[in-house]
């Protein structure tokens, strides 16, 4: 080997090691930025699971800033090459991938006898509008056909920033519509017993298409028996309820993520985050009407026990072009629980699943409240140790977190009694 051969090695390595040093510095100082609080169940193991998160995307924020591959195709490819291992079929369950209406989904169909119509769940995964897949929601999709014995449509919805909004509402809308003008005549499902849910973003979903539906109804199709809404996300008028400050740096969702989620699933412009997380985005007379809704007076009390919470809106601060740039964002096919009462009256009972240590605890609470003030039914599971995206963990071996198990066997317990 000569001189010049092995000085190129050299700077290779060094390069190379460079680089990982940074990436290492940056995910310590990225994880100095958590907090973790003691009631977390396996917060050594949330610690990891966090600093590996945070390493893709720090990888993919630098391979971006390179021009090398956007951030989120390699998110999304890391995701899917380590993290996601899709096993056999067990027995007693039929698998198979197919389109409705040219969206793509996957069928989970239980092999076991059945004395009459089998129930049904068409479900959205999450990951904020960009994220997940068919893939990412295999297992919760699988446990729930095989426990509940009931057929599970999972869909592939189009994502963010390929696609904005209406693409994602308008693709689940569209599978599910297909999805009940089909399920007894091809899938032995009961159009009347198939409910729709989903996690997070896909709770959102869930819970804007139960409100679409509501309105369109037409006498042709039945409408969804149930929302199950999984520590859903439900509207972006305020970022500073009391669960985003207890909650701001409990991974893995983080408050300023949601405002960013939001935003890219909105339009893209995610130079007004910060004013989204100040309050700056909603006009007074606006601030007024959504109080009714969104107070923290409206939550237990103990929602409101842990940490010092802050009053931080002031009328003062109001942005106008904030407001035109997000004001899409405040329908109700955006943010559900801003929705008027003559909407959410119409939309079927609810199962709401929240976690104490995740930044959306209160969307869902509050969520459930307007429902049983309107005279709905809702079952309310409540996670006292759970975290934001928990599901994700269920069935992951070393990864998984025990509350995920107890989280879907209660998902499990409420569709069997559809």
């Amino acid at each position: 080997m000569d001189i010049s051969t092995a000085i190129l090695i050299i700077g290779f390595a060094a390069v190379i090691a460079a680089f990982f040093l940074l990436v290492i510095g940056l995910v310590y100082s990225e994880m100095m930025n958590s907090d973790i609080p003691q009631g977390v169940a396996n917060r050594g193991k949330l610690h990891v699971v966090h600093g590996l998160f945070v390493g893709i995307s720090i990888v993919g924020r630098i391979l971006d800033r390179l021009g090398l591959c956007h951030q989120v195709r390699f998110t999304r490819w890391f995701r899917r090459r380590f993290l996601v291992h899709i096993r056999p079929v067990p027995p007693g369950l039929r698998v198979k991938d197919l389109t409705f209406s040219e969206v793509p989904v996957r069928v989970y169909e239980p092999t076991t006898g059945s004395l009459g119509l089998r129930r049904g769940l068409v479900y959205f995964h999450g990951g904020g509008w960009v994220l997940g897949s068919l893939d990412t929601a295999d297992d919760v999709c699988r446990h729930i056909a095989k426990e509940a014995e009931t057929t599970v449509i999972s869909v592939g919805y189009r994502l963010a920033p390929e696609h904005r909004y209406p693409t994602q509402l308008d693709d689940c809308d569209a599978a599910t519509c297909h999805f009940l003008s089909v399920a007894e005549a091809e899938f032995g499902v009961d159009p009347g017993r198939v409910a729709v849910g989903g996690d997070s973003a896909g709770g959102n979903l869930a819970a804007a298409l139960c409100q679409r539906l509501a309105k369109r109804k037409d006498g042709h199709l039945l409408s969804p028996c149930a929302q199950v809404l999984i520590y859903p996300a439900l509207q972006m008028a305020d970022f500073n309820l009391p669960s985003y400050q207890q909650n701001h740096a409990v991974p893995i969702l983080f408050r300023g993520r949601v405002a960013f989620y939001f935003l890219q699933y909105l339009n893209g412009d995610t130079s007004v985050c910060q004013d989204l997380l100040e309050g700056n985005h909603i006009p007074a007379e606006m601030r007024l009407a959504f109080k009714e809704w969104l107070s923290p007076e409206h939550l237990p009390p103990e929602c409101k026990v842990r940490g010092e919470l802050q009053q931080v809106h002031s009328a003062l601060d109001y942005n106008g072009e904030v407001y035109h740039i997000i004001k899409d964002g405040l329908d109700p096919e955006v943010s559900p629980l801003l929705a008027e009462d003559a909407v959410i009256r119409l939309t079927p009972p609810a199962f709401i699943l929240t976690c104490e240590y995740d930044v959306l605890r209160d969307d869902g609470i509050l969520y459930r409240k307007r429902l049983l003030d309107l005279g709905l039914d809702v079952t309310w599971h409540h996670v006292p140790d759970g975290f934001h995206g928990l599901l994700d963990f269920f069935k992951k071996g070393w990864l998984t977190f025990p509350s995920a198990t107890q989280a879907i066997n209660s998902i499990v317990s409420y569709v069997k009694t559809l």
